[in-house]
């Protein structure tokens, strides 16, 4: 099965990447969003996710990779349909990719991340990854 590439939002001075970096592993709780949900449920072991920073920031700082398919969140009430996927940091990325540069690129106007701005966990599809991670190689952000 092909791997596949996601985005996921958290609010720096909530959960920020530097955090998961420290912690070595972490899950991704308190989504509470069912299109967010689905796409956690969809997560297999070895798909990569792009950290976002939302609120502050507003860009990608980070790769994760996700370790552990889906589970119940346990910051939710027992027997929601709230879940959570285990997840451990790849690398941080050269250069931060931020919302503004992302508007900015035909390439990526099609992106989840455009189109639902709202969603916390977001597909990417595979040109965008590979686009997002080349404009993190260069100082154009």
């Amino acid at each position: 099965m092909a791997k596949s590439y996601w985005l996921m939002k958290s609010e720096p001075d909530a959960y920020p990447w530097e955090q998961l970096v420290r912690e070595g592993t972490g899950i991704w709780d308190g989504v509470r969003n069912h299109t967010a949900k689905l796409n956690l449920k969809a997560m297999q072991v070895g798909d990569e996710a792009l950290f976002y920073h939302s609120n502050i920031g507003k860009e990608c700082v980070g790769i994760m990779r996700v370790t552990e398919t889906s589970f119940p969140d346990p910051t939710a009430d027992e027997g929601s349909p709230w879940v959570v996927v285990r997840v451990e940091p790849v690398r941080a990325l050269n250069h931060p990719v931020t919302l503004a540069a992302i508007k900015d690129d035909p390439k990526l106007a099609d992106m989840e991340l455009i189109r639902q701005s709202r969603l916390s966990v977001g597909r990417v599809t595979p040109e965008e990854w590979k686009h997002i991670l080349k404009k993190s190689e260069t100082a154009e952000r």
